[in-house]
């Protein structure tokens, strides 16, 4: 059964991108299909299909898909990395690190060098089948809280019977790191063998390190989410900041919460993020003011904690209540255009009057990463004499932070948009029939 599913889906016709015209053999680098994806779903909802983005790759290197199924009761865990690769060419290999009853775990890795975007798996079916799950099996007198999650088990957790000859439950995190995924995956099940032992050894797969930890404590579970507001002219009421997610956060790391604040022109850009620290982060609490008058404010709130849930401020007073009021404009003063575009470039700026000591005008890109957020925005405005950036750090709390003064979308001509993390070059659609 899966080597004929393995047969369909390998000789499958390829979908190119659209536009791309594949190029002739050996006169450039090869290109691969690129993404990733990390989701847990009910077994009812599988198998999944998906399409991908593509990369070009450097000479030599090759393309490879590995995608891992964590299957727990109800649940399954799908992680998916494809792109480019250095490593050697690896012919399809379906590897079962734990078989059941109770807790199992199966890969499916592939390198290949053949052709463009040889790495075309774009369904879960070698690997997940429905009549993998229609036959029950028997159950016997043991009950384990059953979770498969990376926002977090709450500790009153699911019970459910487990598999006749089962005698233990497992508690656990899952780690995978590499190819794009930075993953803790906590998981609570039935399990046929004591002990650390969920990956039975295994150190890699594919691009993935894969490691475990059964001290959960270790790990903290944290508000995490990205708030995006354009507010109304020169005001500074505050704004609702809730999200409605969670994530467990990797060893050494805290719960961080970050805002983030441009004034320039008619309608101020406020960002919010919240999530995990990066490892070793003390706690801590800060109101930075990264440029101000006679420039356009930049400003941010930044909060470290150590605890779970912690961060959950509520709303923007924590960095609006604490900065001086905004500088009124000059008498007869310097005027600039002015325009903050989290969408990219600015097509109609705002006319502004600077205060005064504004010598020049500002036009730049700012590059955002962090939180699930990766945009770079256009931000106009007036600056003083001694300043030519906006920031004079890397970072602005959970945010890493870049300036160019060139638009990088121009030579490519691709239209600047913000992305979450998980559009990044992969999306899920509806189970396969």
């Amino acid at each position: 059964m899966r080597a004929a599913l393995l047969l369909a889906v390998l000789g499958a016709t390829l979908a190119l991108p659209h536009g791309f015209d594949l190029p002739t053999p050996g006169t450039q680098a090869l290109t691969c299909q690129q993404g990733k994806l990390s989701s847990v779903y009910h077994t009812d909802e599988l198998p999944r299909r998906w399409t991908a983005g593509y990369e070009t790759c450097e000479a030599g290197w090759g393309c490879q898909d590995t995608l891992m199924f964590i299957h727990n009761g109800p649940q399954v865990g799908i992680v998916l990395t494809k792109g480019c690769t250095p490593e050697k060419d690896q012919e399809v290999s379906i590897t079962e690190h734990r078989s059941g009853p109770g807790l199992s775990i199966i890969s499916y890795t592939h390198v290949c060098r053949d052709a463009d975007f040889c790495n075309s798996l774009s369904t879960s079916a070698p690997l997940w089948t429905p009549s993998f799950s229609t036959a029950p099996p028997a159950l016997g007198r043991m009950q384990c809280p059953t979770c498969l999650s990376t926002s977090g088990c709450e500790e009153t957790g699911t019970e459910l019977p487990c598999p006749a000859g089962i005698t233990n439950c497992h508690k656990g995190v899952l780690v995978l790191r590499g190819g794009g995924i930075n993953t803790n995956l906590e998981v609570r099940g039935c399990m046929a063998q004591e002990g650390c032992t969920l990956l039975n050894g295994t150190q890699k797969v594919g691009p993935m390190s894969t490691s475990e930890n059964c001290n959960t404590m270790e790990f903290m579970t944290c508000h995490s989410g990205l708030m995006v507001n354009l507010l109304p002219a020169a005001s500074r009421e505050p704004v609702d900041w809730q999200t409605s997610g969670t994530t467990l956060c990797g060893i050494g790391e805290l719960c961080q919460e970050t805002l983030l604040l441009f004034e320039s022109g008619h309608k101020p850009l406020l960002l919010g993020g919240k999530g995990c620290s990066s490892p070793g982060s003390q706690d801590s609490q800060d109101i930075s003011i990264h440029s101000g008058p006679p420039g356009m404010f930049v400003a941010s709130y930044d909060h470290v904690c150590s605890s779970s849930f912690c961060n959950r401020a509520e709303n923007s007073s924590v960095l609006l209540d604490a900065l001086p009021p905004p500088g009124g404009p000059a008498p007869d003063g310097l005027k600039c255009d002015g325009c903050v575009n989290v969408y990219g470039s600015c097509s109609d700026p705002d006319i502004v009057t600077c205060s005064v000591g504004a010598t020049h005008c500002y036009d730049g890109y700012v590059s955002l990463i962090g939180a699930g957020l990766s945009t770079t925005m256009n931000v106009k405005g007036c600056m003083a004499s001694n300043s030519s950036k906006l920031f004079k750090t890397p970072n602005a709390g959970i945010f890493s932070v870049s300036e160019s003064f060139s638009d990088p979308h121009a030579q490519d001509g691709t239209a600047p948009a913000p992305s979450l993390d998980w559009m990044l070059g992969l999306v899920d659609i509806l189970p396969t029939s």
